[in-house]
């Protein structure tokens, strides 16, 4: 059976979190589909992962019977989290934008598993062609032609940290406008906010069954 690597990385809990109602989602259908299959879960908010430190990332360019005992004890947390990415078929990724990027927990995530000549720096990588589905919620607008559309560095990191770095297949999934519903001044946006979750929550439950039934065949 398939494994999920579920990555949430909100720091609001629940439904009190665009990105994790929508992860949720995805993962329901998913294990409807495949009840028997493996889920590893990473809370990065409630258990964030330390920062890549020299002695981490100096045993990533080292082959291992060349790394100190110091290196090799540093490394190991790089070895799990890799594992885990390697394991899956498929990754499901929770990124709200938090100050026009990423939440630090999960730029943490991306120094680890990033390591040159395995994972990433290779035409084919041990993660190439991996289904990757990223919830980028966002309490405002940041698409092409909205005002602010030079402001959104979370779908363009991702993309090219994910896709051109990882070599992981790609699939972002927007939930914008989030915060229309709790700033009054985003009170005339609120139809459009709820049409945008809706749709996040269609695409996600859709992109499910179709990464279900590919594996199925499999």
């Amino acid at each position: 059976m398939p494994t999920l690597l579920h990555i949430d990385t909100s720091v609001f809990p629940g439904e009190a979190s665009a990105s994790r109602s929508v992860t949720a989602t995805f993962r329901k259908e998913w294990e409807a589909q495949h009840p028997n299959g493996t889920v590893i879960y990473r809370d990065l908010a409630a258990e964030p992962l330390p920062h890549l430190d020299g002695l981490a990332a100096a045993a990533g360019f080292a082959a291992p019977d060349q790394r100190s005992p110091e290196q090799h004890a540093a490394f190991a947390l790089r070895e799990t989290l890799a594992g885990e990415l390697e394991q899956a078929d498929v990754v499901l990724i929770g990124a709200p934008m938090y100050n026009f990027t990423i939440p630090s927990t999960l730029k943490a995530w991306l120094d680890h598993v990033i390591i040159m000549g395995r994972t990433a720096g290779a035409e084919e990588t041990t993660t190439s062609g991996t289904p990757t589905i990223v919830v980028a919620s966002r309490g405002g607008g940041y698409g092409p032609g909205t005002p602010r559309e030079s402001f959104e560095f979370v779908t363009n990191y991702l993309g090219k940290a994910l896709g051109d770095g990882l070599g992981l297949d790609v699939t972002f999934v927007v939930p914008e406008l989030t915060l229309a519903r709790s700033n009054p001044a985003m009170a005339d946006l609120v139809e459009l906010s709820d049409a945008s979750k809706a749709k996040a929550h269609e695409d996600v439950a859709a992109k499910a069954k179709e990464l279900a039934t590919r594996f199925a065949a499999a």
